[in-house]
């Protein structure tokens, strides 16, 4: 996928996302700290169903468009799902999980990269 495509991509994903409240939304650019992905998309949902139906939603939403991931894992189980379609991963938390893996902490050197203009971020102080 080209760079552009990528970036369509993930913002595709991060309204898909939105669209069923995933709150903590964190766009990073990944391509000046690691080889291996260009962006990691993170949200956080508030239970499991609700990771699942986050993940559902950006999985249809990017197959409507012929993007599919090329590997994913953690749907069942709910607590933390890995959507990885190789120019971008999109993780999405339970609050417990984001909270012990702290990615954005690992990744910090990652430039944070403004959400999709077209989206309003949900927080849970917004409940």
């Amino acid at each position: 996928m080209r760079e552009a495509k990528a970036r369509e991509a993930v913002e595709q994903a991060a309204r898909a996302a939105l669209d069923k409240k995933a709150a903590d939304l964190v766009l990073l650019d990944m391509q000046p700290v690691a080889s291996f992905t260009d962006y990691f998309l993170l949200c956080t949902g508030f239970s499991a169903r609700q990771v699942q139906a986050i993940s559902d939603s950006v999985e249809e939403q990017l197959a409507r468009r012929g993007v599919l991931p090329a590997h994913s894992e953690g749907y069942q189980v709910g607590d933390w799902v890995l959507l990885d379609y190789v120019d971008f991963v999109v993780h999405i938390f339970s609050p417990r999980a984001r909270s012990f893996y702290d990615i954005e902490r690992l990744w910090r050197r990652a430039a944070r990269l403004p959400p999709p203009a077209d989206s309003q971020p949900h927080t849970r102080s917004e409940d």
